[in-house]
């Protein structure tokens, strides 16, 4: 998880200059935005874009008649932190942090909510227990020292970081169901959403019908549900995530390509984790499979990118005017993307993070 901003990388791609935010723009009435997860992982709705071009309403159940054996469903293992949390300057002042980054044991950087920024050297106290003092400022992040492992103090005063469009504070039932079942290391502010979705049922199940499965990481930051703000999309500056793809996902790639498979992103963060290690590192020998790499990536994908590793992509829907929407849309196109939307919100599927999900299928 360590990095600063002067490891960030930008990476530069070609994007259509007559591309304008008006473009990923769609109304969606508020009802449809879902506060609660189903009550089961797997008891959500599943919209299938299907290779021919057609639409099918399903259920989520219903995915692994879409997948073939040899096909590799590429997940995000990261584990979502207890990244909020509320305490008071010295000067007692409230504050509200939301950690975005764990750069060293002890060391984060935060956004800070307060009626005045913290200067540096100003002391924190979240809690009323867990002692902190502000070092400088990147951008609008704080750079944060604690006295003590940052990790075990946000576990132990923390509270998971819910979405801005969750209108409830998180409870006991969100810290279990705002995380994968199979969430390993420890630094994302917001769960690779379309993962929620599986339960351990189902992956035995796939593993039964000889679908393959492989993990990469990517922490993912709370500016994924940042809206661009600049009218030109090539105008944009993507926040900067921390990924790995690890020799073994490598592999597994090949495997998967040389037996026929399809490669699945499961989930829009799986997707920039793989895409991302495919423009930094490289594939192997030209094909479809990326090096193992793993660094910071500011990569931001829109309609005209070539899609480098990635056939299919299973994901939630996504907010009006942001990167994911802008992601998926590079996939199938802005044309057949509002056409998915506009049924979606026709037969009232669920949105964001806590909602439904659509399954794109690969054209072969």
């Amino acid at each position: 998880m360590n990095g600063s901003r002067s490891a960030f990388q930008k990476v530069f791609l070609m994007i259509d200059p007559t591309l304008s935010l008006a473009d990923f723009d769609y109304h969606l009435p508020p009802e449809l935005i879902a506060q609660k997860p189903a009550q089961e992982r797997n008891q959500s709705r599943l919209l299938c874009l299907r290779a021919d071009g057609s639409l099918s309403d399903q259920a989520f159940t219903d995915l692994p008649q879409f997948l073939r054996p040899h096909d590799l469903l590429v997940f995000n293992n990261t584990r979502v932190i207890k990244a909020r949390l509320i305490g008071q300057k010295d000067t007692g002042g409230k504050i509200e942090g939301l950690v975005e980054r764990i750069t060293e044991p002890n060391r984060v950087l935060m956004h800070i909510k307060s009626s005045k920024s913290p200067k540096p050297g100003t002391e924190l106290i979240f809690a009323e227990q867990a002692k902190a003092t502000v070092l400088g400022r990147q951008d609008d992040l704080f750079d944060v020292r604690f006295e003590g492992e940052v990790l075990s103090i946000l576990e132990q005063f923390g509270s998971t970081p819910l979405p801005p469009y969750i209108e409830h504070s998180a409870d006991s039932d969100d810290e279990q169901r705002y995380q994968t079942v199979y969430a390993q290391p420890a630094g994302a502010v917001a769960a690779p959403t379309a993962g929620l979705h599986f339960d351990q049922d189902m992956l035995e199940l796939l593993k039964d019908q000889g679908v393959q499965t492989a993990f990469v990481t990517l922490h993912v930051g709370a500016g994924t549900f940042q809206p661009v703000r600049v009218e030109r999309i090539q105008d944009h500056i993507m926040h900067a995530e921390w990924y790995e793809v690890s020799a073994e996902t490598q592999a597994a790639i090949a495997q998967c390509r040389a037996a026929g498979g399809r490669v699945w992103a499961i989930g829009t963060t799986s997707v920039r984790a793989l895409e991302s290690a495919a423009a930094q590192a490289g594939t192997v020998e030209g094909q479809r499979i990326p090096l193992a790499h793993q660094g910071d990536t500011r990569l931001f994908i829109t309609p005209g990118y070539t899609f480098k590793v990635v056939d299919g992509l299973l994901t939630n829907f996504h907010l009006p005017q942001s990167t994911l929407l802008m992601l998926v849309s590079a996939l199938i196109g802005i044309d057949r993307l509002k056409q998915a939307y506009t049924h979606a919100i026709a037969q009232q599927y669920r949105f964001f993070s806590y909602g439904d999900a659509m399954l794109i299928e690969p054209n072969f």
